[in-house]
């Protein structure tokens, strides 16, 4: 069988070996989620360890809950699997290229435009996968997460986002695409340091201004109001030296009662924004079971009700700690560390890239026979070739933040939060419906934070010290 494979020719032997090497991988997740359901279906009572902190009823939620998103994903990446196999076996590519092409003709422009071609191929190829995507999207969002109390979506919202992402996406990503083919173009023999420099200067100019002018496109920000918890915030900033200036609630609760909090913002310029579902006195979802409307000028049949009977979020001194967890990631430079290898990553690619990017045999394992197009050297490259790399890359910076996690967690324990912080990552933990109990391999290819009882165990451990 192998002999007869190298027999073949090298282009032949390139677009099977991707082939191969996708199903691997998805064969690898598909074992790996198997051993996960599997601790969903058998550990149907709370562990001893775990009777403390976690009452049966909550258990029992978070297991169907997490069991049905593992189904869930399952069927899903099945068919993306399958999705992505037919487009490579039936000349997907090729032929959207094609089309892409004869777009562009009837505009009265030829072959020599190939930049314009580039950005009509990815705007057909973005929205055949927004299109594919959007039963999968509905069913998580309207069936599981609906059956399971997170969503707070209507319909007539979730479609109006729907496209609105799609909208700014193409605002975004035709503008900086063709600039990076153009610098590619004319880049000469350097240009690959060009290209990585110009990724690098988007990527942070994106990282800017997402939260003030992006973000605020799809959720509402609202200043922290003047109170405990602000005062309480910066003066704990203020005691590490972290240069906060704005503090910011994003109306969460209008899309999911999942909850989350993070801060953004270069030098002296830094912002912490907290999710009002993460907000014991704030969030809306802690009204005694009022209907919170999905969007403010829906009509009045839209608004969808969401009765709830349970405590939802931190209280302040539990905030305090998670925002000491979140600021000990700076305070250690793991921002900055993340950041340095990003970038580091991007510019071997893009090296790598300039040496294979002129190999003809690349293109004509894809069915590109006659033409090199600079977009599809990029998508073979950067998505095919370079998958190998990717996984293991993946895996190794999963290992890493799971230890930048156990760090963070210790800075907020040197702070003198660890009761705090035991106590908000339990209340997270049941109002996210997160099952505690994990398959040892599933965690460890995974999980990029701790599971929740090795976190309780440090801190554990240090409140007893």
């Amino acid at each position: 069988m192998l002999e007869s494979l190298l027999l073949l020719p090298v282009e032949t032997q390139i677009f099977y070996a991707v082939l191969g090497f996708s199903w691997t991988v998805y064969l690898w997740e598909a074992y790996l989620s198997y051993r996960q359901r599997s601790v969903y279906r058998t550990t149907t009572h709370v562990p001893q360890e775990l009777g403390k902190i976690m009452d049966p009823d909550t258990f029992e939620k978070s297991r169907l809950y997490q069991l049905d998103k593992s189904n869930f994903s399952f069927w899903s990446g099945l068919y993306s699997e399958t999705e992505g196999t037919l487009i490579l076996l039936l000349g997907g590519i090729p032929f959207l290229w094609h089309v892409a092409g004869s777009v562009t003709a009837r505009c009265g422009l030829g072959p020599e435009y190939e930049i314009a071609q580039s950005l009509v191929f990815l705007t057909l190829a973005t929205l055949f996968s927004a299109v594919t995507g959007l039963p999968w999207s509905l069913y998580n969002t309207f069936v599981i997460e609906e059956k399971h109390g997170f969503n707070q979506q209507t319909l007539g919202f979730f479609l109006k986002d729907a496209v609105k992402k799609f909208v700014v996406t193409q605002c975004i990503l035709l503008p900086v695409t063709s600039l990076l083919l153009y610098i590619i173009k004319i880049g000469g023999d350097y240009f690959f340091i060009y290209a990585w420099l110009f990724t690098l200067i988007v990527s942070l100019v994106l990282v800017t201004i997402y939260a003030d002018y992006i973000a605020p496109l799809f959720d509402k920000f609202t200043p922290l109001p003047e109170g405990e918890l602000k005062t309480a915030i910066e003066d704990m900033a203020k005691s590490i030296s972290f240069p906060l200036t704005k503090l910011y609630v994003v109306e969460g609760s209008k899309r999911s009662s999942h909850s989350n909090a993070y801060f953004y913002g270069f030098f002296k310029n830094k912002r912490i924004v907290l999710f009002d579902t993460l907000l014991e006195d704030y969030s809306p979802l802690n009204n005694g079971g009022e209907a919170q409307p999905a969007e403010r000028d829906e009509a009045p049949s839209e608004p969808k009700t969401k009765p709830k009977n349970k405590k939802q979020g931190c209280n302040n001194a539990e905030i305090l700690a998670v925002l000491g967890h979140e600021l000990g990631h700076w305070k250690l430079g793991h921002t900055v560390k993340n950041i340095v290898i990003s970038q580091m990553n991007s510019f071997l690619c893009f090296s790598l890239f300039a040496v294979l990017i002129g190999r003809r045999e690349l293109f004509v394992a894809f069915g590109f026979t006659e033409s090199q197009p600079t977009l599809i050297g990029l998508m073979i490259i950067f998505q095919f070739i370079f998958s190998p790399y990717n996984e293991l890359l993946s895996f190794c910076l999963t290992v890493l933040s799971r230890r930048f996690e156990f760090q963070a967690d210790a800075f907020a324990r040197g702070m003198g939060k660890a009761s705090e912080l035991y106590s908000a990552l339990i209340k997270l933990n049941k109002d996210n419906l997160g099952f505690p109990v994990a398959d040892w391999l599933f965690s460890m290819w995974h999980y990029s934070h701790p599971p929740l009882l090795e976190r309780l165990r440090a801190l554990g451990d240090a409140k007893q010290d």
